[in-house]
C-alpha cells in the first residue's frame, strides 16, 4: 500500500473517535444543524433514538414553516402586483374619457393620486421658453431648464425611499412626502423634458429595486394623450 493511501486511510476518524468527539461536543448537531442531513437514524425504539427522530422531526417542522412563509409572501406579493394593475387601468380609463384638455389634466394632478393611493401627484415641465401650449394649469409645477435631466441621471424612472420632499417639486405638502417616483414623460420632441411626479407620507412605498413596469406604462399613456390634445409630433 503506498505511503499516500495509508496517510488518507489514517486521516479517517474512528468510530470511537467520532463518539468521544459527540461526547466532548453535545452541542454539536445544535450548533451545525445541517449535518442531521448527511445521517441516517437507526429503526429502534430506544429511548435516545427517539430523542433524536425527536430532533429531525422539529427540524422538518421548521423547514415547513419556511416554505409555508415564504409561499404566502409570493401570495401576498402577487394580490399587491394585481391590485396595483387593476388601480393603473382604471387610471388609463379615467384619462381616456376625458371630454376636454382640462379634464385631462384635473385627473393627472387631482384624481390620479387617489385613484393610485398616493398622496400627491404633480407633472413638472421644464421652462426653456418654448412651454407646452396651455400648460400653465393648477397642479402643473415649472422648473428651470435641464433641471429634469439632473435629477432623472438619464434614467426614465427613478423610485426613491426615506427621503426629504422637494418644494420645487410639491409645493407646499412638500414636507408630507417621504418617498416618491419619477416617471420621465418624453411628449414631443418639440416640447420641453416633463416628469410625472408621484410623493407618498410612507417612506417605503416606493423603493429602489420595485418593479416599474405597470406606472412606466402609464407614463406612456399620458405622452399619447397630450400629443392627441395639443396635436403634437411624436
Amino acid at each position: 500500500m503506498s505511503d499516500a493511501m495509508t496517510q488518507s486511510k489514517n486521516d479517517t476518524p474512528t468510530a470511537q473517535e467520532v463518539l468521544a468527539f459527540l461526547k466532548a461536543n453535545p452541542k454539536f448537531l445544535q450548533q451545525h444543524p445541517n449535518a442531521v442531513d448527511y445521517l441516517v437514524p437507526p429503526k429502534s425504539a430506544d429511548k435516545k433514538v427517539k430523542d433524536f427522530m425527536s430532533f429531525m422531526v422539529e427540524r422538518l417542522k421548521q423547514d415547513k414553516q419556511k416554505v409555508v412563509s415564504t409561499a404566502q409572501e409570493l401570495i401576498d406579493n402577487a394580490r399587491s402586483n394585481m391590485n396595483n394593475q387593476q388601480r393603473i387601468q382604471n387610471v388609463i380609463l379615467r384619462l381616456l374619457e376625458a371630454s376636454t384638455f382640462e379634464e385631462f389634466i384635473e385627473i393627472i394632478t387631482m384624481d390620479m393620486a387617489t385613484m393610485l393611493d398616493t398622496d400627491i401627484c404633480v407633472l413638472v415641465v421644464e421652462s426653456d421658453g418654448t412651454d407646452i401650449p396651455h400648460i400653465h394649469t393648477s397642479g402643473i409645477r415649472m422648473v428651470p431648464e435641464g433641471t429634469i435631466d439632473k435629477w432623472m441621471g438619464g434614467k426614465q424612472s427613478l423610485l426613491q425611499s426615506n427621503i426629504s420632499g422637494i418644494e420645487v417639486i410639491y409645493g407646499g405638502a412638500y414636507t408630507l412626502v417621504q418617498s416618491q417616483a419619477l416617471l420621465r414623460v418624453d411628449i414631443s420632441m418639440n416640447t420641453p423634458p416633463a416628469v410625472l411626479a408621484f410623493g407618498s407620507r410612507d417612506p417605503m412605498m416606493f423603493e429602489d429595486g420595485q418593479g416599474t413596469e405597470q406606472i412606466s406604462f402609464l407614463a406612456r399613456v399620458v405622452e399619447r394623450q397630450f400629443r392627441t390634445w395639443l396635436n403634437l409630433p411624436q
